[in-house]
């Protein structure tokens, strides 16, 4: 299947998701706080999550729009994390408009991400299953937002160490943002009445192709333009991220003066990438973030063959090739 193709399937769900966010999260009062709940929703986003959900219940035989509000509630997760995310790292922009806490105060964006995260569980509730399968979506859900808290928690306490090791940085980077692709495809695999192999399968298949959509997405910090990227070029690098890209560079004895900086220059930017270009760090990360998804897609041949899995497979392959 063709990127185009991938990219009209995607949205085809994604439409579907856009109008159940209108219909379980329509504005209430106050008005400002639902608006800022509202406002990253508004601006876009490629609704990944909930359509990784949608397909893996269509791929166990599931109907797609009898998981609507358990797609909705993954991607109200999602957006509750972005808010927060740039609280802590200080960025401005987001979707290439303000971040939430530029727009409306720091306390109006941690209210904003707060109420996302309590209103994810309201409208997950409202999904119609039978009990037992509703409670192990709940329960699921409930530890993932714990281990996305601990993924955030590694991620900031990295900052402080001088060393980072690579297996270190996977386990954040799997409770970061693994965790949530994971338990986007299980609660679709659970809804749509799939087998407990099949459930774990897509676990799996969204643990991996999480881990490299992140390492990639390190990646497109870099080299990305930031009409396209939405937010400052570098940016990790300037927060003293420790990507992948970054470890590999330090156990190369790479040293990049704008490390931790807040104010450089473009020009230093672009000096700091040519470095990690020659040192091989960036063509690591591409590499290893390839061998996640591969290794996901494996754990997707328990499914029978269908137009969903082929998505499925089709949209891992995307992580790694998308521009932004």
């Amino acid at each position: 299947m063709v990127i185009v193709d991938l990219i009209k399937e995607i949205s085809k769900r994604g439409s579907l998701v856009d109008q159940a966010i209108l219909e379980l999260l329509p504005i209430g009062h106050p008005d400002e706080l639902y608006s800022a709940m509202r406002y990253l929703f508004d601006a876009g986003g490629k609704r990944l999550r909930p359509a990784t959900l949608i397909l893996a219940t269509e791929a166990v035989g599931g109907n797609p729009k009898d998981v609507l509000p358990a797609a909705t509630a993954v991607e109200l997760v999602h957006n509750f994390t972005l808010i927060h995310d740039d609280i802590m790292d200080q960025d401005k922009l987001r979707r290439g408009l303000p971040s939430v806490h530029i727009k409306w105060g720091l306390s109006g964006a941690i209210l904003a991400g707060d109420t996302l995260y309590s209103k994810s569980f309201y409208i997950l509730g409202q999904n119609k299953a039978e009990p037992s399968r509703m409670l192990e979506c709940l329960t699921l859900m409930s530890i993932v937002c714990t281990e996305i808290c601990e993924g955030q928690w590694l991620d900031i306490g990295f900052e402080l160490e001088d060393t980072v090791s690579e297996a270190e940085y996977i386990e954040m980077v799997v409770k970061k943002t693994g965790v949530l692709y994971a338990a986007s495809a299980k609660i679709g695999a659970i809804l749509g009445g799939g087998t407990q192999k099949e459930a774990q399968a897509l676990w799996d298949y969204g643990r991996l192709i999480g881990v490299g959509f992140q390492i990639f997405d390190d990646v497109l910090d870099l080299i990305t333009p930031e009409d396209i990227l939405g937010k400052v070029r570098g940016s990790d690098i300037m927060e003293g991220k420790k990507t992948l890209i970054y470890i590999h560079a330090k156990e190369n004895n790479v040293t990049l003066d704008i490390f931790g900086k807040k104010n450089v220059s473009r020009k230093e930017i672009d000096n700091a990438l040519k470095i990690l270009e020659n040192s091989g760090s960036i063509d690591y990360a591409i590499k290893t973030a390839n061998n996640y998804i591969n290794e996901g897609k494996a754990r997707l041949d328990i499914l029978p063959d269908t137009e969903a899995k082929e998505i499925l497979l089709a949209l891992a392959d995307y992580l790694v090739e998308r521009k932004f």
